[in-house]
């Protein structure tokens, strides 16, 4: 539990007991008021499916084949085009 004037205080406490995953109730003027729960992140999985369908968009946009020393050649570029040439 934890008051409404302790919330600035306690702040990485607070954090620790939601990374754990546990709720905190909230008081306020000696009442609960309210509760202080995690988010539930639901991150979506990459099937196969889904691979492949990446893969088709990948052959369907037809790249070009770039090595590592043409692809730093290009963000130079556009580094320098961005910003000017005065950076190092």
């Amino acid at each position: 539990m934890i008051t409404t004037t302790e919330l600035r205080t306690q702040v990485p406490l607070i954090l620790s007991l939601l990374s754990r995953g546990e709720t905190v109730d909230l008081i306020h003027r000696s009442k609960l008021v309210g509760e202080i729960k995690p988010k539930k992140y639901a991150g979506k999985v990459l099937t196969a499916e889904g691979i492949e369908r990446i893969i088709a968009a990948a052959k369907k946009m037809n790249l070009p084949k770039l090595t590592q020393k043409q692809m730093e050649r290009n963000y130079r570029e556009h580094i320098i085009k961005k910003y000017g040439k005065g950076l190092s």
